[in-house]
């Protein structure tokens, strides 16, 4: 044991022996194989539970380094924290060496790195012990508990390498990562590439499916499944996230896991919660690493080493990465270090980029020194790999097909390219997978521009070659590339008319969203707009629209019929033809399909769609005069345009990371944005001048809202940083800070009166808070509504997402997982609860500031009009093309806007959609088919009778009784409906003439039926009575 650790448990001895309970302490301490069972029973056999502390401690002084790490594990897991944390001080450094052989590489290591998908090592592998411990060492800091170790430096510079060696361990893996190693690499993403990430991840995570039959839909959903799979099935597991870029990414895994990521950003996870640590790596190696890679690679010993060794090394400036091709080369060629040097000193060859972040002229050059001295005969192989995109691995298949070669044939070729560190390969069970480096995928598109064209034209042809005999099956091991990358390739060949009959197939959206969703396909739908349109923008908008409204329904178990989703759009729709033409052909077969008559008479709702942003929009909302919108998004930038025209009036460069909200001040002078980059911001809302900025926030800052008073204007922010913050814009500083809220602010708003402040919380709590004196007022603890849920409420997490005030002030409105509340706020009870029938979270919500009406956000591209009052739903509202993040009433309640990832912010007229959509039918209804002609008998929601033409669409409203059911005579002669209150009465079509029976039942009506001649009608009711 470490002299350090020793001395440490010596010091605090007394205060072990006086506390500690040794029993359970012992399990673990057997469980981790530090302590045998004769040590336990010899320390059994002491009289008190003092002595058999003492004795358990002097058993452990004997020890070494993992049993004081064993001991200090135990006692934060029983509950001795405060123990633990006396002993923190004295935790010793664990070394490769002293694992269980040399490298602590086990059976167990191998086995649980396997499974985690971690990189094997090096061919040529040189320790860097240094780098490694303090790595170890970081994650040790956290003790078990959520948080973030990051490894950052310069492209090249050997991070996923240590990120692997620290974890290749076997006593660290027992000690600190039982439950295992997951590694993703993640890359450069955008929201449907991470997506995918996601989506393996938890495939891989769920391996025998226990907790669901299909992949998430979206990334919050993802995120969801990701941290109920690491709490209960992978605890105690460590998250490997390699090559982050983006900080935004880290939200979707930023849910109480163990992480250790590589990255070339240093503040990338300033957009997190909980501890972190960084372990800053070097560009270049130290000499002497370099110079033993070298060595390594030539099989000499360093002093034996030539001068043009340590010239090398100086020259490349001791990139990990190019030390290796270097090394790669000589193995191969001994005699030739001088040549390597002087390609080296004459910097002939152009950089990556003259834009490029790999700012260090010698790796193309290594790179180019390294293909150039590839055999002839496979050359143009490696070139061919220049259509290859950065971290996606390529399934040798592909390859195969590309090159027409036996499986055998192409893995000699790409062996050859693996062992001169020109290409990558994980084994993934009995196949292997193929990967270049990001650089090198730079130098290999840099140097084959020209080319770029015809390679793909190349592989796409060989494609279409090879399956026009074979099918593409989902059990190949290849599928899931073609199904992902196909149209990268055809648009890049710039193969239009093949991007098209792809892109615009009915039978490849089906195939690609039963495997993937429908997420990555409307984003190459955006991808390639450019090209698709060139053909007809109307069909790509037709297919762009079918995929949107309908992917909700695509990406979903059983999965629906393609064909009969297809005939219900309108008949001038490229879409319908398609499927129109395979229902003939299916129906031909024994299929049936139904196709909707009157879809013409179905309108578009959306009043004004505006696209004022280049990414997401996050938050829009209206000026108090309804005159102007204002909004903002993932483009960082702050828009303000007229809410009639959508003509713009300003655009500003509002901060340096996204805009996640924004608001009009009162008087509408005004406009507040707050940002992930922790600023708060206040701009003249005429002439966009920055008029504060307000930094006082440690965290994103989540929400701002004025207050309704333009006589006493103070501003509320809420922020990751469990903050919520008063600013009036007379001063420089935030005139109050509230405390009380244990997890992120979401969201927060004024009451109509400006007295209160009502907050919203990941902690599952809405709090209100008295606005003159800052002081908390009231808590309601929303979680609760979710306790009778299946989830355990100790692994719950209930995230309140926003509120809107009722405009009395009396209510309040909150939304929290798929679930829309309305408390009243004097009691703090329960007044309604509202169930989407969603699987997904509530987005967002707002009340309507003259009557009953609330609008709901939700992630399936679709928006809801509730009655609040009724808790009845007036309506849905669709267009959009991706998730909707904010809704808004206007001043007056006229209108409402919605923003949405699509980039577009629609307006709908309120009255408009409601009269569209209130009125929905029940399932009461009868049709009789005559000739050319369909009748539809039906009773609607508020239960009056609807006599409607299925050809033309005329209603006519024959009777306003409470209607419980209604049948039609066979031929049209008559119509018959039953009451609520028993009674049955019967119409004449010909005079009009209403009969009513005689008898009638005792109870509700519950169905009628004529016979086939009309003559006889025969009805059953609640009293449990039929009569004829």
């Amino acid at each position: 044991m470490d002299t350090k650790a020793r001395n440490c448990l010596l010091q605090h001895r007394e205060a072990l022996e006086r506390d500690v309970k040794t029993s359970y302490i012992m399990d673990h301490m057997i469980s981790d194989g530090v302590l045998t069972v004769s040590e336990e029973e010899k320390v059994k056999n002491e009289p008190t539970q003092r002595q058999r502390a003492a004795m358990l401690i002097k058993t452990i002084l004997e020890k070494d380094n993992y049993s004081y790490i064993s001991f200090y594990n135990a006692l934060l897991h029983e509950g001795y924290k405060d123990l633990a944390y006396l002993l923190h001080g004295g935790i010793p450094v664990l070394s490769s060496s002293n694992g269980k052989d040399s490298g602590g590489i086990t059976s167990y290591v191998r086995t649980v790195l396997c499974e985690g998908g971690v990189p094997q090592r090096p061919v040529v592998f040189v320790t860097r012990k240094k780098l490694v411990k303090a790595i170890q060492q970081k994650l040790f800091k956290l003790s078990g508990e959520p948080g973030w170790v990051t490894i950052y430096g310069m492209a090249g510079c050997g991070k996923s390498v240590l990120a692997a060696e620290a974890v290749r361990d076997h006593s660290f893996l027992e000690a600190f990562f039982p439950g295992g190693v997951h590694w993703v690499s993640v890359g450069k993403q955008d929201k449907s590439g991470l997506l995918m990430k996601l989506q393996n991840l938890c495939t891989r995570l769920d391996q025998d499916e226990n907790f669901s039959q299909r992949l998430p839909l979206n990334i919050e959903e993802a995120k969801d499944r990701l941290r109920i799979l690491m709490l209960r099935k992978h605890p105690r597991s460590l998250l490997i996230l390699d090559d982050v870029w983006d900080p935004w990414v880290l939200k979707a895994f930023d849910n109480q896991c163990q992480i250790l990521l590589t990255t070339r950003d240093k503040s990338v996870t300033d957009s997190v919660m909980g501890p972190k640590y960084v372990v800053p790596v070097e560009s270049g190696l130290e000499k002497e690493k370099g110079l033993e890679i070298l060595s390594l690679f030539v099989n000499m010993k360093k002093a034996d080493l030539p001068e043009q060794a340590h010239s090398i090394i100086k020259e490349c400036k001791g990139s990990p990465l190019v030390v290796s091709l270097i090394g790669a080369l000589l193995r191969d060629f001994p005699n030739r270090w001088e040549y390597y040097l002087r390609q080296l000193q004459n910097k002939q060859f152009k950089k990556i980029r003259k834009s490029s972040s790999y700012d260090y002229e010698a790796l193309d050059e290594a790179m180019s020194i390294s293909v150039e001295m590839l055999r002839e005969d496979i050359k143009d192989y490696y070139t061919d790999l220049s259509i290859l995109q950065k971290d996606i691995k390529v399934p040798t298949k592909v390859l195969c097909i590309l090159w027409d070669m036996e499986t055998e044939e192409v893995e000699d070729i790409l062996q050859e390219f693996v062992n001169k560190s020109l290409l990558f390969c994980d084994r993934n069970g009995k196949s292997f997978l193929y990967y270049l480096h990001d650089l090198q995928v730079d130098f290999l598109t840099q140097k084959n521009h020209s080319q770029l064209q015809d390679l793909h034209k190349k592989l796409i042809a060989q494609f279409q070659r090879h399956f026009r005999l074979h099918c593409l099956s989902p059990d190949q091991e290849d599928c899931m590339y073609w199904y992902n990358f196909l149209a990268y390739h055809m648009a890049s060949a710039k193969m239009h008319k093949e991007l098209c009959g792809l892109m615009f197939s009915l039978d490849w959206i089906k195939a690609k969203t039963e495997l993937v969703g429908p997420a990555h396909l409307i984003h190459e739908f955006v991808e390639y707009r450019h090209m698709l349109d060139e053909k007809d923008g109307t069909v790509c908008e037709n297919f762009q629209e079918f995929l949107s409204l309908n992917g909700h329904l695509l990406g979903r178990q059983p999965f629906p019929n393609i064909v009969q989703l297809g005939l219900c759009e309108l008949e001038t729709s490229e879409v319908y033809q398609q499927a129109k033409l395979k229902a003939k052909q299916e129906v031909d077969n024994g299929m049936l399909y139904v196709e909707w008559i009157n879809k013409e008479n179905i309108k578009n709702l959306s009043r004004l769609v505006v696209r004022p942003h280049t990414d997401a929009v996050y938050h829009a909302c209206f000026s108090e005069d309804g005159q102007r919108i204002a909004s903002c998004g993932a483009d960082k930038n702050l828009q303000v345009f007229k809410a009639e025209t959508g003509e713009k009036l300003l655009e500003i460069k509002a901060h340096e990371d996204e805009v996640l909200c924004c608001a009009f001040s009162a008087d509408d002078r005004f406009i507040a944005t707050c940002s992930v980059d922790k600023k708060v911001k206040i701009w003249n809302s005429t002439s966009g001048e920055l008029v504060h900025t307000y930094d006082e926030h440690s965290e994103q800052v989540n929400c701002c809202h004025f207050t309704n008073n333009s006589n006493h204007l103070l501003l509320a922010t809420g922020s990751d940083d469990c903050f919520l913050k008063l600013w009036a814009l007379n001063q420089k500083e935030c005139r109050n800070t509230m405390f009380g809220h244990t997890n992120s602010v979401n969201h927060c708003r004024f009451s109509p009166d400006d007295k209160l402040l009502a907050s919203c919380s990941a902690d599952g709590t809405l709090k209100l808070w008295d606005v003159k004196s800052a002081n908390e007022r009231k808590s309601i603890n929303v979680k609760q509504f979710f306790l009778n849920s299946e989830e355990p409420q100790e692994d719950m997490e209930v995230i309140v997402k926003c509120c809107s005030w009722s405009a009395d002030g009396a209510r309040i409105m909150v939304a929290a997982k798929n679930k829309v509340f309305l408390f009243d706020i004097h009691t703090s009870g329960l007044l309604a609860e509202i169930h989407t029938g969603h699987h997904s979270t509530v987005q967002y919500c707002d009340f309507s500031p003259h009557n009953h009406l609330a609008v709901v956000a939700l992630p399936q591209y679709c928006v809801e009009l509730w009655n609040m009052d009724s808790c009845l739903k007036v309506a849905d509202c669709r267009g959009h093309l991706s998730w909707v993040h904010c809704v808004m009433f206007s001043p007056d309640g006229s209108s409402f806007l919605t923003s949405s990832d699509d980039q577009t912010i629609r307006l709908w007229e309120t009255k408009k959609v409601c009269k569209n959509s209130a009125i929905a039918l029940k399932q009461e209804i009868d049709v009789v088919f005559q000739e050319n002609e369909v009748m539809v008998l039906a009773v609607d929601d508020i239960k009056r009778l609807q006599l409607i033409n299925g050809n033309t669409g005329q209603i006519d409203y024959l009777t306003e009784a409470q209607v419980s059911c209604c049948c039609l005579s066979p031929h049209l002669q008559y119509l018959a409906f039953g009451g609520e209150d028993g009674a049955i009465q019967i119409l004449e079509f010909l005079n009009n003439r209403i009969f009513q029976s005689r008898i009638g039942h005792k109870n509700t009506v519950r169905h009628i039926r004529f016979t086939a001649d009309a003559k006889t009608l025969i009805s059953s009711s609640d009293d449990s009575a039929i009569q004829a």
